[in-house]
């Protein structure tokens, strides 16, 4: 088949998969570059990063993982399998995160054409969920998925649960009342059409504050009159780990996560993320008793089954993807 990388048209697929993944208020804080016919490379935008509630880029490098995860899926669909060199030493590119080439291969498995199918169809899902328990087979499936690639999805009992459930409350409650985040929010929350950001339509319910804390995303833009919800008193949550704490375990997680995800939107499982509490989760110790799962959390994931959702908006092909003047001359 013909190589991935050699055509306008082979590129423009790949990094359309790519774009589809989640990532933190919808910042897409990502940018490729085709080195030559060889060569993809996936950088982060610094331009993206939100400084209130990521301030050691930990969210920027998981939603970076997670389009990476997505351009690993969509060159196996080529006859092809990723080589991806991740944070290569580029001491004359800091943004470098992962470089990446594509080689022959047999064609891809069932499951990852599965995989693959899904991506256009997995949404972040911010409206209630009904009680309904995700069967024990697709929970088991969903651990083998952060498994294979080299990360822990922990599913907590109800008194871990609980434990989360209050930290998230109270980092939310941290995070409403500062100016700075405030501001952060309403610069990715817009009341106009644009490429990125959380759009009015995708915000969900308000949250009543005495359920799942989830974030409100309309404290910052239209929707006074949307209604309230208490959200599941007992949700069905997954938390993402990894053994280290670093740029690497960031990237590595964020693959795992979007592994997670495809993989429970392909079974018909919602999903959705409470995010604001991670650094305050890796620092706080101030309850040893607490039933905490082992390693950093980089993620808790909410699982269960809502209403059909919107997909959000994403920034067009052009201005996530540039070319070295190789590139430019063999595609011209």
């Amino acid at each position: 088949m013909p190589h991935p990388f050699a055509t306008h048209v082979g590129v423009r697929r790949l990094v359309s998969a790519a774009i589809a993944a989640p990532s933190v208020h919808n910042t897409q804080p990502w940018r490729f570059r085709l080195v030559d016919t060889a060569v993809l490379e996936l950088h982060a935008d610094p331009d993206r990063r939100l400084d209130v509630i990521d301030p050691r880029g930990r969210a920027l490098f998981i939603s970076c993982g997670a389009a990476l995860l997505n351009l690993r899926l969509a060159i196996r669909m080529t006859g092809h399998k990723p080589h991806v060199q991740p944070i290569p030493d580029a001491v004359d590119s800091p943004t470098l995160l992962a470089s990446v080439q594509a080689m022959d291969a047999p064609m891809p498995t069932i499951g990852q054409s599965e995989l693959y199918a899904t991506i256009p169809h997995r949404r972040t899902n911010r409206s209630p969920f009904s009680k309904r328990l995700v069967p024990r087979l697709v929970r088991e499936e969903l651990m083998a998925a952060a498994r294979a690639e080299g990360v822990a999805l922990s599913l907590p009992g109800p008194q871990a649960t609980a434990y989360l459930l209050s930290l998230v409350a109270a980092a939310d409650g941290k995070l409403a009342a500062d100016a700075g985040y405030l501001a952060e929010l309403a610069r990715w929350t817009p009341d106009r059409t644009r490429g990125d950001g959380v759009p009015w339509y995708a915000y969900g319910p308000r949250p009543s504050g005495r359920g799942v804390p989830l974030r409100d995303f309309g404290l910052a833009g239209p929707g006074s009159g949307r209604p309230v919800d208490d959200f599941a008193a007992r949700p069905q949550l997954g938390v993402l780990l990894t053994k280290g704490d670093g740029p690497a375990d960031w990237l590595r997680a964020g693959q795992g996560l979007q592994r997670v995800l495809l993989t429970a939107t392909r079974h018909g499982v919602a999903t959705s993320m409470l995010c604001q509490p991670l650094d305050m989760l890796a620092a706080d110790r101030s309850d040893p008793a607490a039933e905490r799962p082992p390693g950093h959390i980089q993620a808790i994931i909410r699982f269960g089954y809502g209403p059909p959702v919107p997909g959000t908006p994403r920034r067009p092909f052009p201005e996530v993807l540039t070319r070295s003047a190789t590139a430019r001359s063999r595609h011209a």
